[in-house]
């Protein structure tokens, strides 16, 4: 699904780089995917994404399923 329409960015993309880049934070996302930097009607979207991505990550991590 689309999270910025303005910028062709899907919530797939932004799980993959929370996982892969260490993505953290929506300054991180503009910078690595150009993300709510345009009109900024996703930007709470991005963020609760990323949140949710980073949240489960870490769980992955402590359970050793991530290395």
């Amino acid at each position: 699904m689309y999270i910025c329409i303005c910028k062709k960015v899907t919530d797939h993309q932004i799980r993959k780089a929370v996982f892969e880049q260490d993505i953290g934070n929506l300054r991180q996302l503009r910078n690595c995917l150009g993300a709510c930097d345009q009109c900024g009607k996703c930007a709470l979207a991005a963020k609760d994404l990323i949140s949710d991505a980073v949240a489960e990550k870490r769980l992955l991590e402590s359970s050793g399923i991530l290395a």
